[in-house]
């Protein structure tokens, strides 16, 4: 070859290859948002996530599954007669993570909590309900403790479910009570505390029934108007929990079913101003037919419908997400964006049911016009398929856990059993944000509905515009959905220099419980979209 000859086509095909992976390398490398491992091995593979007043994280499993990667304290063991595959079990199947350390201690679960459903209550402790088997019927109580404490699950013995309760959903109400909605073969509704009447009707969930059961874990939504949005299937009601009725149909929202076992994900955008509008957004979700059909390579839907579920006539506005997802998580951020994060681009939910792991996380901004909405983020490398969650934590970080496409815990699989914990941060926590980012000096710990209060903060560098101050809710994260999420954003005044970069911020409570129900919450304190680390304020009637 002379020295003006170009290289054989192999080379050049190679050397093309070569500068294109180069190029992607720093394109993904320039995407916002950074991952870290915090645990390497959790123990169990998180289907349940719930994040704690006490910033801990308590993590549930099945309790059917087989050994876990976790034992319980020496002389615990659970006695199942009716487990096949372990009816002696020393093994831990819920575990609870201190946020400080990234240390995990075992707790002893009873029954199985398979495919389960949670809420915090206004006092802080976590209310567990139904699951499969033994469980089915059961109400368990994790009330949290300091890190290092020693608070474990406890089971209800004097009281049960009415109905049994496999892929159900719970929120709470704007008194502190707690509904619990649907599940399979019951297509009932009941509260915790129990009301008389037990278990009433739902007749909605049996409409939308169907072959694929996509009513199983419905979307569930306290509008500030006090009643409840449910949506199943590809329709949605707005339902008066006071009087057990449907007061109005919303139209369909095309695109097919997006709930279990379709496995789209729905959101409640953050509420604001008077607090009379509520939006409401559903994401995602399998081609219908994939479930039955076992099928794996089926493309997920990209389609997301918004719709004022408040509004007179409301209608769904239609957009796209950059990729198809299905068993992606929808994480309400301390600005009022959004994190779709975890899941798959093919494929439906269940046991080894999905393929082609989507990996790229992506950032959805309500605010923008539709086509400007969403912002893809920097990949991780960990696939999170079936039963993966995603929590917001008080630092603002997203904790992401879970992910055991199989029926027991696999580690040689081409999408193992996964145990690592890991932490996403927005863009917002990068370094060069870091002198926007505020710190809460001193807020109260319990504040009252419409009752104002002041907040006062320290911020780096001067600040420009109007702080925010933003409750978010803690929930329990679950099969692509987080029951019980909401973000409030409070009514504030413009900011009171103090001096050294402190500033007075003087705010007002939510007016009732519609709009924030009693409990416990993470204050954030918003400079210009950049959050404090949290501080828990108590919101009580």
């Amino acid at each position: 070859m002379g020295s003006g000859s170009s290289p054989p086509w192999p080379v050049q095909i190679f050397m093309f290859a070569v500068v294109m992976l180069c190029l992607i390398a720093v394109v993904v490398a320039q995407l916002p948002g950074k991952w870290e491992v915090l645990v390497s091995n959790a123990g169990i593979a998180s289907m349940h996530t719930a994040v704690t007043r006490f910033n801990t994280v308590v993590l549930l499993d099945r309790t059917d599954i087989g050994p876990s990667r976790k034992m319980l304290p020496k002389g615990h063991c659970r006695y199942d007669p009716g487990d096949a595959v372990l009816k002696r079990d020393c093994y831990a199947h819920s575990v609870v993570l201190d946020l400080q350390t990234n240390e995990i201690r075992p707790l002893m679960i009873l029954t199985d909590t398979w495919c389960s459903s949670g809420q915090f209550l206004l006092d802080g402790t976590l209310l567990q309900t139904g699951g499969d088997v033994d469980g089915i019927k059961k109400i368990r109580k994790f009330e949290p403790c300091e890190a290092g404490g020693t608070c474990n699950w406890v089971e209800l013995r004097d009281v049960e479910l009415v109905n049994g309760r496999w892929y159900a959903t719970n929120q709470i109400l704007q008194d502190g009570s707690v509904i619990i909605v649907g599940g399979r073969g019951a297509n009932t509704v009941e509260y915790y505390p129990p009301r008389k009447g037990g278990a009433i009707p739902f007749q909605f969930l049996t409409e939308v029934e169907d072959n694929q059961m996509d009513n199983l874990y419905p979307y569930v939504h306290l509008l500030p108007n006090g009643h409840l949005f449910i949506f199943a299937n590809n329709r949605a009601v707005l339902y008066d929990h006071q009087t057990n009725k449907v007061i109005r149909d919303y139209p369909p929202l095309d695109g097919g079913p997006r709930n279990y076992p379709s496995a789209g994900s729905s959101m409640m955008l953050a509420l604001s101003g008077d607090f009379s509008t509520a939006v409401i957004v559903v994401c995602g979700g399998a081609q219908y037919g994939a479930f039955i059909q076992r099928n794996t390579d089926s493309p997920a839907h990209g389609s997301c419908g918004r719709i004022v579920a408040t509004a007179e006539n409301p209608t769904w506005e239609m957009e796209d997400m950059p990729f198809g997802r299905i068993m992606g998580d929808m994480v309400m951020l301390p600005t009022g964006d959004a994190l779709i994060i975890n899941g798959a681009q093919a494929g439906t939910q269940g046991f080894e049911l999905a393929s082609d792991p989507c990996l790229y996380p992506v950032l959805y901004r309500p605010d923008q016009p539709v086509g400007l909405r969403f912002m893809t983020l920097n990949p991780g490398t960990v696939p999170r398929l079936y039963h993966s969650t995603a929590n917001l934590l008080p630092d603002g970080r997203v904790l992401i856990a879970g992910s055991n496409p199989h029926y027991f815990y696999k580690f040689k699989a081409e999408f193992p059993t996964e145990l690592r914990i890991e932490a996403f941060s927005p863009e917002y926590l990068s370094a060069d944000r870091a002198n926007l980012r505020p710190g809460i000096e001193s807020i109260p710990e319990t504040v009252r509905y419409g009752e104002g209060f002041n907040v006062l903060v320290s911020v780096p560098l001067p600040v420009v515009g109007i702080l925010e101050v933003n409750l978010g809710s803690a929930p329990f994260a679950t099969h692509s959905f987080s029951q019980g999420q909401r973000l409030v954003k409070l009514t504030v005044t413009p900011s009171v220099p103090e001096g050294r970069g402190r500033y007075t911020i003087k705010c007002t409570a939510p007016p009732n419980g519609a709009v924030a129900p009693p409990g416990y919450y993470m204050a954030f304190v918003v400079n210009q979209g950049v959050p404090s680390v949290a501080r828990w304020i108590h919101l009580v009637p």
